[in-house]
């Protein structure tokens, strides 16, 4: 750990989070041009929806870390619900309402919001189009448009301003502890954003590291934890279940479909819309389903923004900030002569099913524990649950491109297989994911229960 200074409804307690396997069963670019204005959003025109699109081709077309994508998309959806609050009561205001004098239009209050935002987190981009497409669809008068966009100006602005020295822009050197078990690069880079489990929540803190989980497995060393049944057992889970293909040592077992599972859920590189934008485009999905109003979804979509990108600061604080900086599974089969484990055998010619573009074999450039997608499942799932007071809520999305479509019963059905993806990708362990989700769950907790 080495480096140099820089929920369910009703509010029930977290379950013990079992993932169960069964045998059965690019680089980034420029933003330098608005997105086409016929494919930027789902339609019906909705202006939460609309721009929470947006932003998602924005996170596309940068790139980066899970961490920043989560702390953009909630300065955007907050200032979205600060300006729609002020214009009509929904809760407690996350910083503060926008005076307005008589009629405003909240639409182009949330629009302007959301447009201010955007350009102020992403200069590089035009969102000029898109935002002349959401005046467009309002109706109101151009005093009210006026009016409305006052107000959603001086609620982005607020935002903005308040997270200026969050924290997220510190700068660390990252040095890896160089004992057995410990993070070493797995040919994706240095490690990436080290700093992020010091960034300051969006929700109130009591401390630092106040969701942090124990140890993987409650092993406080290296030692200790190479050692153990646990952790082979582990190990060899993901040598079987996450293997890119069979070698002389390692008959991989995945099945197709968990294979489809492992792809369906990755969204790792640069191009794609990452972790947390997919949850985003899940949630769209969920709200028209449920007919919600632009209140309605800029309430959900504001509190859902503070438990991901909290969730963010709670994982990779698990990774970095610890005395155990787990290596990635590749780096533990390739050398499993090095951890002192007789039940552990080593793999050189191992590599997970996760690959990049040009097939290469491809880990994310973080330390194993915690699962950041699982503990990104775990505050979605939670928050979702106690917004609707249902688990009970089935739908179906397809993956980044469109090209794979899973459909899921229940909340929790979507939010388990985010988190055992991970296994069959072959770039995480069992207890990765179920940390992850525990952390995930418990940040969510804390801000259902305090914001909005």
């Amino acid at each position: 750990m080495s480096r140099s200074p820089d929920g369910r409804p009703g509010g029930a307690t977290p379950r013990r989070r079992t993932v169960l396997l069964g045998l059965t069963a690019g680089a980034a670019t420029a933003l330098t041009t608005g997105l086409p204005l016929a494919r930027a959003a789902d339609a019906p025109y909705e202006p939460v929806l609309y721009w929470s699109k947006i932003l998602e081709g924005a996170v596309k077309a940068t790139g980066g870390a899970p961490g920043p994508a989560a702390r953009a998309a909630a300065i955007m959806h907050l200032a979205m619900y600060d300006a729609a609050n002020s214009l009509v009561p929904i809760g407690r205001p996350y910083l503060a309402k926008q005076p307005v004098l008589g009629t405003a239009s909240l639409n182009a209050a949330i629009a302007t919001a959301a447009y201010t935002a955007l350009r102020a987190l992403y200069p590089s981009g035009s969102f000029d189009g898109n935002y002349g497409f959401a005046l467009s669809q309002d109706t109101s008068s151009q005093t009210d448009k006026d009016k409305g966009a006052a107000v959603g100006r001086g609620a982005a602005q607020a935002l903005v301003q308040a997270r200026a020295n969050d924290g997220e822009a510190t700068t660390v050197t990252y040095i890896p502890d160089g004992v057995p078990g410990s993070w070493r690069t797995t040919g994706s880079g240095p490690a990436v954003t080290p700093h992020w489990g010091g960034v300051k929540p969006f929700a109130e803190s009591s401390t630092p590291g106040q969701f942090r989980p124990g140890p993987p497995g409650g092993f406080a060393t290296y030692q200790d934890l190479l050692r153990s049944s646990q952790y082979a057992e582990q190990l060899q889970e993901v040598r079987v279940f996450g293997g890119h293909s069979s070698t002389a040592q390692t008959t991989v077992v995945r099945t197709p479909e968990q294979s489809d599972i492992g792809r369906f859920w990755a969204n790792d590189l640069d191009g794609t819309y990452k972790p947390t934008s997919q949850l985003y485009q899940h949630t769209r999905i969920i709200a028209r389903k449920r007919t919600l109003t632009p209140t309605q979804n800029a309430r959900l979509f504001a509190v859902l923004s503070i438990a991901l990108a909290d969730a963010a600061v709670a994982a990779w604080d698990a990774k970095y900030n610890t005395p155990i900086d787990l290596w990635r599974p590749v780096s533990a089969i390739n050398r499993a002569d090095e951890d002192g484990n007789p039940a552990t055998t080593p793999d050189p010619a191992w590599r997970p099913l996760s690959s990049g573009l040009d097939g290469s074999s491809y880990t994310p450039a973080f330390p194993a524990y915690v699962s950041g997608h699982a503990t990104f499942a775990g505050a979605w799932g939670s928050v979702l649950r106690t917004y609707f007071a249902t688990d009970d809520i089935a739908f179906s999305a397809t993956t980044d491109g469109g090209t794979a479509t899973r459909r899921f019963n229940t909340l929790s059905a979507a939010v388990d297989e985010n988190a055992i993806s991970r296994i069959y990708l072959g770039v995480h362990y069992r207890w990765d994911a179920e940390q992850g989700l525990v952390t995930g769950e418990n940040v969510a907790r804390h801000v259902t229960a305090t914001y909005l």
